[in-house]
């Protein structure tokens, strides 16, 4: 018994510790077109050296990603545009295809976040548009930028490349 109480001590100390850092790699990016309509995009924060070419190596071109091994997660609690396409109020996983030309944002009607990816689950695929930071960002980012009324564009940063695509509310 006293082996066991030994054991079990140490993972009660440390479990809140695990549950604490979970929580903190978690990051939300939320776009509020009024009071009561938004679109909140969850995501796993996730950090990469960017002294080593990270895009076509750790991260490669052309297949299906989930930055931090986990799909991100998009909440839009009205109606939503993106590229003429509309996506209706609900929960989506998102997940993107990096290359080097131009990303791809994939809008899942799936909602598991283990990571998995089904293409029976597409809702939609969008091209992104995309540019290149002036500086390196060490850390997978996303927020929203207001860009004209009721539209917002959705950032993703990592390394030198940054990709987005705009929301806009849905009429």
């Amino acid at each position: 018994m006293q082996h066991f109480i030994g054991f079990l001590v140490p993972c009660l100390l440390v479990a809140p510790m695990l549950v604490a850092q979970a929580k903190d790699s978690q990051a939300t990016a939320t776009c509020n077109f009024d009071a009561d309509k938004q679109v909140v995009v969850r995501y796993q924060r996730m950090t990469v050296n960017v002294k080593q070419p990270v895009f076509g190596r750790e991260i490669p071109y052309d297949k299906v990603w989930a930055p931090g091994g986990r799909p991100m997660t998009l909440f839009a609690n009205s109606p939503v545009v993106a590229d003429g396409r509309k996506v209706p109020t609900g929960a989506y996983t998102l997940f993107i295809i990096p290359s080097e030309k131009q990303w791809e944002l994939i809008i899942s009607k799936g909602t598991d976040t283990s990571g998995r990816y089904h293409q029976r689950d597409d809702l939609y695929r969008f091209p992104m548009q995309s540019g290149e930071l002036s500086e390196p960002e060490s850390q997978f980012s996303i927020y929203f930028a207001h860009v004209a009324p009721d539209q917002c564009s959705m950032r993703l940063d990592l390394e030198k490349a940054r990709a987005w695509i705009i929301f806009q509310l849905a009429d």
